[in-house]
């Protein structure tokens, strides 16, 4: 499938008339998996991206190149849509540009940019933002960058839980008024400030995690809630199995005696083994049995 219309996709679940949950992907086989479990988009997001790649905690030490270069991995092993936590877009508003270009390339169905201060200021242990007019400049350029506008651009705001409500609202308009083309929040505590951001905005509303109270689709979806991240449960799921598996081994069990393994039919499935076949008869030739 064409990159275009896999953002186009995305634009459909934006522009649609309920919330929908994505499938945290962070690789060729999770996102093949998502995709034929019918999830209608992934999310790859920072934390698991710096897991993936480097093992290290989400403090802004993975490269543009380096995220560009997995979600490339991850385009081309399947179709899915994939929305991608572009961080800060690592660095000023150039580099944002910059960011948008990679990622548009590597075939991402659309990118959030966010107002963080990252990495993290010397001296400062509570997490800060830009300036508000910084942040607008980082939504323009991250426009301006884009060379399909059926790329979708989020800017991205953790205001609520760092300066409050207010400067939640006076962002997200901001960044609604340059053009993007959702907003994407993050530290909503409860009902009552989600239902201020969405009297106060007009565009689409992604959130990236929400307390229990605000869990229900139905209610998500009153508040022009089209995505709601549901945190990044498969690759913890994942972390856990290997270590489990790897200290079983340590311990002298036997590879033929290990639980909780997956089949050689989900195996062959998420490694498209029919498909290979197929190629390999096809231009190969005859194969010997």
């Amino acid at each position: 499938m064409a990159f275009r219309q896999r953002r186009e996709r995305l634009r459909s679940i934006l522009n649609g008339p309920t919330c929908i949950r994505p499938g945290s992907v962070y690789d060729a086989t999770s996102i093949r998996i998502a995709e034929d479990l019918g999830f209608e988009l992934g999310m790859f997001g920072g934390s698991v991206a710096s897991l993936a790649v480097l093992g290290d905690p989400d403090i802004a030490l993975i490269t543009l190149t380096e995220l560009a270069e997995q979600m490339r991995r991850m385009s081309r092993a399947a179709a899915l849509p994939v929305l991608v936590d572009a961080d800060h877009g690592y660095g000023n508003a150039l580099n944002v540009r910059r960011t948008v270009q990679e990622l548009e390339a590597a075939g991402a169905a659309g990118l959030t940019i966010e107002d963080t201060l990252l990495p993290q200021a010397f001296g400062q242990a509570a997490t800060q933002l830009i300036p508000l007019e910084e942040g607008v400049g980082k939504m323009k350029a991250a426009l301006d960058g884009r060379s399909d506008s059926s790329l979708v651009v989020m800017g991205r705001t953790g205001a609520a839980s760092i300066t409050g409500l207010d400067d939640a609202i006076a962002r997200a308009r901001a960044y609604e008024a340059t053009g993007v083309d959702a907003l994407f929040f993050t530290g909503i505590k409860n009902r009552a400030e989600l239902e201020a951001i969405s009297a106060a905005t007009k565009l689409p509303i992604v959130l990236g995690g929400a307390p229990e109270e605000m869990t229900a689709l139905d209610y998500l979806t009153g508040q022009r809630v089209r995505i709601a991240l549901q945190g990044h449960a498969p690759f913890a799921a994942a972390t856990q199995a290997v270590y489990e598996t790897l200290k079983a081994l340590r311990e002298g069990v036997s590879p033929k005696s290990l639980k909780g393994l997956a089949s050689s039919e989900l195996t062959g499935r998420a490694m498209r083994e029919a498909d290979t076949k197929e190629r390999s008869a096809a231009f190969l030739g005859p194969q010997k049995s």
